[in-house]
């Protein structure tokens, strides 16, 4: 059981947050004794033990510290063209367990979801953060990604930098170059529609390379993920 706690961590003991501690005594049904793991996103994860639960709380004692924060040696910032429904929220659950570091969402002229006003705005980041914290709980990382307010993708493709910059083009014949062996990736990947041919022009002539994954068009949530897949067995911690 892993949660994450936006508290420091570098104390014997520590009463865990009212939605933690319901998550944990409620629904996991666990009991004094039982072992957790805790991280803040501050650097590594402590073992800690359940000693005591109650209806709405829960006290845990802090153990070891482990430092690893099992993230991958390759920097990678997602710009995704946001979709409506689940495709958007999967296509973040997936980016964070495959080691994604930045990802911001975009609009660009064929996109689904129309965020009308700050507060909507507000609870989708909210919604997508919660997301990336789950996945992060459930696959290890002990960091969460960073996830940046919308933007056009015309303002990511030309602020953005990176030792090598590719955006998804299945129409443009084109294949990663072999002699690179980058740092830091961004991937730049359209909405259910695509990007429009005026989009991609305009990030390869901001130093964006197009990528055609094989010869098959994938959607735009199962695109990052292979994308991503990819890049991590080439230049990250895939082995």
């Amino acid at each position: 059981m892993r949660f994450y706690i936006d508290a420091e961590l570098d104390q014997d003991e520590l009463q865990l947050p009212e939605d933690a501690a319901h998550h944990l005594v409620r629904v996991l049904r666990a009991s004094p004794g039982d072992p957790l793991t805790l991280f803040n996103n501050r650097g590594g994860a402590y073992e800690a033990e359940l000693i005591d639960a109650g209806k709405k709380s829960a006290r845990v004692r802090l153990l070891k510290f482990h430092p690893d924060d099992h993230a991958s040696p390759l920097h990678t910032h997602l710009g995704q063209v946001m979709s409506r429904g689940e495709r958007m929220d999967y296509a973040i659950q997936k980016a964070t367990e495959l080691g994604v570091t930045e990802i911001t969402p975009l609009t660009s002229e064929r996109c689904e979801l129309k965020l009308r006003g700050e507060e909507r705005a507000d609870k989708k980041l909210e919604h997508w953060r919660r997301i990336a914290i789950a996945a992060c709980e459930q696959s290890g990382r002990n960091r969460l990604p960073v996830i940046h307010e919308p933007m056009p993708v015309d303002e990511w493709a030309a602020a953005t930098r990176a030792d090598l910059r590719l955006v998804l083009a299945p129409a443009v014949a084109s294949a990663m170059p072999d002699d690179i062996q980058p740092a830091s990736v961004a991937l730049l990947i359209g909405p259910e529609g695509g990007l429009s041919g005026r989009e991609i022009a305009h990030a390869i002539a901001n130093g964006f390379l197009p990528w055609q994954l094989g010869t098959r068009v994938l959607r735009t949530e199962t695109a990052p993920v292979a994308a991503l897949a990819v890049l991590q067995s080439r230049f990250g911690d895939f082995r």
